[in-house]
């Protein structure tokens, strides 16, 4: 169970990320330079939850 957990949190923390990436170039040929900071602080926050929950994952994996 804790497995395929870890494999839901870091599918969609991939997926927030992909979408943030993609409205932060939006932002930014807009000219929104408020919300590419906004979006990339997201990107960054997600790709950390992706990482840890990879090491968690691992972790449960090789027990």
């Amino acid at each position: 169970m804790a497995k395929t957990t870890c494999w839901i949190i870091i599918f969609i923390a991939l997926a927030v990320n992909v979408v943030m990436l993609q409205w932060t170039i939006e932002a930014y040929l807009g000219l929104e330079f408020d919300l590419v900071f906004r979006n990339t602080i997201i990107a960054l926050i997600s790709s950390v939850v992706a990482l840890l929950t990879m090491f968690k994952w691992r972790k449960f994996e090789y027990k």
